[in-house]
Protein backbone atom coordinates (compact mmCIF):
# COMPACT_ATOMS: atom_id res chain seq x y z
CA UNK A 1 0.00 0.00 0.00
CA UNK A 2 1.39 3.77 -0.58
CA UNK A 3 0.91 6.92 0.66
CA UNK A 4 -2.06 8.88 -0.10
CA UNK A 5 -1.94 10.69 -2.80
CA UNK A 6 -4.00 13.90 -1.28
CA UNK A 7 -2.04 15.54 2.00
CA UNK A 8 -3.28 14.19 5.23
CA UNK A 9 -3.67 16.64 8.28
CA UNK A 10 -2.61 15.46 11.89
CA UNK A 11 -6.09 16.50 13.61
CA UNK A 12 -9.62 16.64 12.81
CA UNK A 13 -13.01 17.66 14.64
CA UNK A 14 -13.72 14.53 17.02
CA UNK A 15 -16.36 12.83 16.91
CA UNK A 16 -16.42 12.59 13.28
CA UNK A 17 -19.13 13.30 10.95
CA UNK A 18 -21.51 9.93 10.55
CA UNK A 19 -18.80 7.80 12.79
CA UNK A 20 -16.47 7.70 10.06
CA UNK A 21 -12.78 8.07 9.68
CA UNK A 22 -12.54 12.14 7.92
CA UNK A 23 -10.76 11.14 4.57
CA UNK A 24 -7.96 13.24 5.06
CA UNK A 25 -6.95 12.24 8.36
CA UNK A 26 -3.18 10.59 8.97
CA UNK A 27 -1.81 8.30 11.11
CA UNK A 28 1.00 6.72 12.44
CA UNK A 29 0.94 3.13 11.06
CA UNK A 30 3.37 0.73 11.30
CA UNK A 31 4.60 -0.45 7.98
CA UNK A 32 3.58 -4.08 8.62
CA UNK A 33 -0.31 -3.27 8.96
CA UNK A 34 0.30 -0.27 6.10
CA UNK A 35 2.18 -3.12 3.70
CA UNK A 36 -0.37 -5.58 4.76
CA UNK A 37 1.89 -8.37 6.05
CA UNK A 38 0.44 -7.92 9.80
CA UNK A 39 -3.61 -7.26 10.31
CA UNK A 40 -4.15 -4.56 12.81
CA UNK A 41 -4.35 -5.67 16.23
CA UNK A 42 -3.84 -1.92 18.24
CA UNK A 43 -5.87 1.31 17.47
CA UNK A 44 -4.97 3.81 19.91
CA UNK A 45 -6.33 7.65 19.98
CA UNK A 46 -3.92 9.36 22.80
CA UNK A 47 -5.17 12.37 24.52
CA UNK A 48 -3.40 15.25 21.62
CA UNK A 49 -5.61 13.84 19.58
CA UNK A 50 -2.87 11.70 17.48
CA UNK A 51 -4.49 8.14 16.27
CA UNK A 52 -1.43 5.14 15.88
CA UNK A 53 -2.50 1.61 14.43
CA UNK A 54 0.23 -1.56 15.31
CA UNK A 55 0.07 -4.61 14.64
CA UNK A 56 0.41 -5.92 18.54
CA UNK A 57 3.58 -7.62 18.01
CA UNK A 58 6.68 -5.40 16.95
CA UNK A 59 8.21 -2.75 18.40
CA UNK A 60 6.70 0.61 16.26
CA UNK A 61 9.40 2.78 17.89
CA UNK A 62 12.51 1.16 15.62
CA UNK A 63 14.04 3.41 12.47
CA UNK A 64 11.36 3.23 9.85
CA UNK A 65 8.82 0.66 11.58
CA UNK A 66 6.12 3.27 11.09
CA UNK A 67 4.74 6.23 8.76
CA UNK A 68 2.27 8.60 8.65
CA UNK A 69 -0.62 6.99 5.96
CA UNK A 70 -4.60 7.95 5.45
CA UNK A 71 -5.97 6.58 8.10
CA UNK A 72 -9.45 5.77 6.15
CA UNK A 73 -7.21 4.35 3.30
CA UNK A 74 -5.84 1.68 5.97
CA UNK A 75 -9.32 0.96 6.64
CA UNK A 76 -10.38 0.62 3.61
CA UNK A 77 -8.24 -2.68 3.58
CA UNK A 78 -9.17 -3.30 6.61
CA UNK A 79 -12.63 -2.73 7.18
CA UNK A 80 -12.41 -4.05 10.76
CA UNK A 81 -10.04 -0.55 11.85
CA UNK A 82 -13.43 1.47 10.72
CA UNK A 83 -14.96 0.16 14.04
CA UNK A 84 -12.72 1.97 15.96
CA UNK A 85 -12.91 5.87 14.54
CA UNK A 86 -15.11 6.30 18.01
CA UNK A 87 -12.40 5.73 20.09
CA UNK A 88 -12.18 8.39 22.52
CA UNK A 89 -9.22 10.28 23.12
CA UNK A 90 -6.94 8.92 25.70
CA UNK A 91 -8.47 5.20 24.79
CA UNK A 92 -6.86 2.36 22.79
CA UNK A 93 -8.40 -0.77 21.22
CA UNK A 94 -6.68 -3.99 21.13
CA UNK A 95 -7.43 -7.74 19.87
CA UNK A 96 -5.59 -10.70 19.57
CA UNK A 97 -6.44 -11.38 15.86
CA UNK A 98 -7.75 -10.17 12.72
CA UNK A 99 -11.33 -11.74 13.31
CA UNK A 100 -11.96 -10.74 17.12
CA UNK A 101 -13.40 -8.05 18.77
CA UNK A 102 -12.05 -4.86 19.79
CA UNK A 103 -11.35 -4.40 23.46
CA UNK A 104 -11.04 -0.64 24.44
CA UNK A 105 -9.17 0.40 27.85
CA UNK A 106 -8.08 3.63 28.88
CA UNK A 107 -4.25 4.68 27.44
CA UNK A 108 -1.07 6.39 28.52
CA UNK A 109 2.18 6.78 27.13
CA UNK A 110 4.32 4.79 29.53
CA UNK A 111 6.84 7.38 29.58
CA UNK A 112 3.99 10.27 30.89
CA UNK A 113 4.09 8.86 34.28
CA UNK A 114 6.93 11.00 35.29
Amino acid sequence: MSHTPHPVVQHAPFPFPDGRFPRNLGAVVQRTVAEGHLPALVVIHDDEGDWLIGDGLNDPNLPDASGIYCISCIAEHDPSIAETADLQPGSAAHRDGPELPWTVRPFTYEDDED
